[in-house]
């Protein structure tokens, strides 16, 4: 049988290992290791933040080794998941369809959404967890005519137990993850190596026929005959540029900005993250509490059981690029004024709870949904393989988006690999 290489165990590439196995020999390349919930007492964080020895995001990553922070020189706080599963671990668990540019390209997924759908339980069940916070804000958002709606989460709702711990990973099995993907594909014989960072592909006559990677101080071969590449939107340009393949220099990533005002009793930290969103003009506004700057923001000073936040989530423009010395990202002044925007939309939102903007507080801009270095276009419409990869080689990830959704990635990218997967399984 012939031997299939997926690189990454996230949202891509979890989905292609299952939907290979059989067909190929799989075997997935994952850079990190087993993933672990963060287990710490988030009272004990506080203490720490109180000695003022929090004051660089990448500092999380000695605490939750599966969050990998970087920053750009906007200071812009990248981040992603690393281990098992990907960022899905660490993602909220939205399952929304987002794939208006694919379809204008020629690429429809209808039949690979239907397939997710019946696959992992879906639900907006979690309604009726909501707390009286929660509540207002949606209440508040119906009469602005915002029109929002409750997000469509994919897992267990009837195990949530509100602990508020979505993006630090789920203990409790109710957040659905690609690793519920990953043991389907273990369970028919797909073979899954940790710890192995990939670093180029090795070629021989125009033909993939392998990878190097790292394995501690090793520097290891693996052959194949076929590579699929979903090491994400961090991950998948670096190996293509080592590998002498150039990626185009742009990159979308969905910059995020939390707005946030002192509420007693709003518990927003005791609740599932993202409960509804309200689809604005180029962005989106969520209730959500921010870890990130909750921790590490000098500004967050309220009790976190006081803090009320709203996310504002912009699809921005497709410049800047990733390689492998760093990346390269700055917010346009179209970017600039989207947030403007949202911030604008927040604070009017919180004026309507006796909040004046000037009792708000902003957060620290971050992003975690990096693509479009090598975006699909009409002429990709039917094989979803750009024309600089060799034939034996796919990519499963957000890098081939056309642009930036500034929505959860999650079950468009599974839908475009569960599409990759059949187009390998004919090649």
């Amino acid at each position: 049988m012939k031997r299939a290489l997926v690189i990454g165990s996230g949202a891509g590439g979890a989905t292609i290992a299952k939907e290979l196995q059989g067909k190929f020999a799989v075997t997935v390349l994952e850079a990190g290791k087993e993933f672990h919930p963060l287990s710490l007492n988030l009272s004990y964080m506080d203490t720490i933040k109180k000695t003022g020895l929090m004051f660089d995001e990448r500092e999380i990553q000695l605490l939750f080794p599966a969050m990998k922070i970087r920053k750009t020189v906007e200071r812009i706080v990248m981040v992603n998941g690393i281990g098992l599963g990907g960022t899905t671990t660490i993602a909220t668990g939205n399952a929304v369809r987002m794939d208006e540019d694919l379809k204008k390209c020629g690429i429809n997924l209808d039949h690979e959404f239907e397939e997710l759908y019946r696959e992992i339980p879906i639900s907006t069940g979690h309604q009726k967890r909501w707390r009286p916070a929660t509540r207002k804000l949606f209440e508040i958002c119906q009469e602005m005519g915002f029109a929002p709606k409750p997000l469509p989460k994919m897992g267990d709702n009837s195990k949530c137990i509100n602990c508020g711990r979505c993006v630090l990973g789920c203990a409790y099995g109710a957040k659905w993850d690609s690793r519920k993907f990953l043991q389907s594909a273990l369970e028919k014989g797909a073979n899954v190596m940790t710890g192995c960072k990939v670093e180029k592909i090795i070629f021989k006559n125009g033909s993939a026929m392998g990878v190097e990677f790292r394995k501690g101080w090793k520097t290891e071969f693996l052959s194949a005959d076929m590579i699929i590449l979903a090491a994400g939107g961090f991950g998948t340009p670096v190996i293509l540029e080592n590998s002498g393949i150039v990626c185009e220099k742009k990159m979308f990533v969905d910059p995020v900005l939390c707005v946030a005002a002192e509420w007693e009793n709003a518990y927003q930290n005791k609740e599932i993250s993202m409960p509804f969103v309200s689809q604005r003009n180029g962005c989106i506004l969520s209730p959500y509490f921010d870890y990130l700057s909750y921790f590490f923001n000098r500004a967050w000073k309220f009790h976190a059981h006081d803090t009320l936040g709203m996310m504002i989530k912009i699809a921005d423009s497709n410049t800047g690029a990733v390689t492998k010395k760093a990346i390269d990202k700055t917010l346009t002044p179209q970017d600039k004024d989207r947030l403007k925007s949202g911030v604008d939309d927040c604070q009017q939102i919180f004026s309507r709870l006796g909040i004046h903007e000037s009792q708000t507080i902003l957060g620290t801009i971050n992003a975690g949904h990096p693509g479009g270095m090598l975006p699909l276009t009409k002429d990709d419409a039917e094989t979803l393989h750009p024309r600089q990869l060799p034939n034996n080689v796919f990519i499963a990830d957000a890098t081939l988006l056309p642009s930036s959704l500034g929505n959860p990635p999650i079950l468009t990218i599974m839908a475009m690999a569960k599409r990759v997967s059949k187009i390998c399984a004919q090649a």
